[in-house]
């Protein structure tokens, strides 16, 4: 149990930093300095990949443990409930995002501003560990509200974005658990199922590559030109961490189908 705790706790933290990344680059829009901003979403993303190092390991040994049970007689049926328990703590990490999320655009509009300043990422993290710093940081604290959500629904909704977003997030949140569940499924040939989540996580790299991120580009440089208003991309990214949310939830439903497929793929 205690490691099940750990992966709870790590998956929380590599969907609240990954989804606080389009924070950080509505924030860098708002400073008009995206290129410096996708630059602090660096330190998000290393402390995200940090997390999945650890997680990995903790991941396959619960289903190896699983697999020993099995080998004795003993059928360990939390296996799939520990599995959906982990794709729920991504839902939980994306809403601790949600939360934090006017919050860190409006820091990050200052971090990347400091980073111009001080010209590398660990000169920055000592400017903002400074004490004198957080004297101040009060006054950046701004919680979601009602009117936010009011904006959102009655602004422009890019439905295809939406969708897109959804299914990538659903299909990276539920890739690896998939593969190692199918390893448990089909034993024999276990090594190839835990290392076929490329297959799934493949799709979505190509949704992602081809049909997301260039929209957002396109967008954001359009924004930074003047020729589309700031408050358009503040919907934006509200639908896109909204729509993040909705995709952890549905990799819910994907965990087995997928397992399934892989094993109907790699048997």
């Amino acid at each position: 149990m205690l490691a099940w705790g750990f992966v709870f706790l790590l998956t929380i933290i590599i969907h609240t930093t990954d989804s606080l990344s389009y924070a950080l680059r509505l924030g860098g829009l708002r400073a008009r300095r995206i290129g410096l901003a996708l630059t602090v979403a660096g330190m998000l993303l290393l402390i995200s990949r940090t997390s999945n190092m650890a997680q990995g390991p903790l991941l396959g040994g619960m289903v190896d443990q699983a697999k020993a049970m099995a080998k004795i007689g003993g059928a360990d049926t939390r296996l799939e409930l520990h599995m959906h328990g982990v794709l729920l703590a991504a839902t939980v990490g994306t809403m601790l995002a949600i939360g934090l999320y006017p919050t860190v655009v409006r820091m990050s509009a200052r971090w990347v501003v400091h980073l111009e300043q001080t010209g590398s990422i660990p000169a920055l993290v000592r400017h903002i560990m400074l004490r004198s710093r957080w004297k101040h940081a009060r006054y950046y604290i701004k919680r979601p509200t009602w009117s936010m959500l009011a904006s959102l629904l009655s602004g422009a909704k890019p439905k295809r974005l939406i969708v897109l977003n959804m299914t990538v997030t659903a299909i990276y949140t539920t890739g690896v658990v998939s593969a190692l569940y199918a390893s448990y499924l089909w034993p024999a040939q276990g090594t190839a199922m835990s290392m076929s989540s490329g297959l799934i996580n493949g799709m979505a790299t190509v949704l992602l590559t081809l049909l997301i991120d260039p929209r957002l580009a396109v967008l954001s440089e359009k924004t930074l030109r003047g020729e589309l208003p700031l408050n358009r991309m503040n919907n934006m990214y509200g639908w896109m961490i909204i729509s993040r949310l909705a995709g952890t939830m549905l990799a819910q439903l994907l965990l087995v189908p997928l397992a399934v497929w892989l094993g109907c793929i790699m048997g």
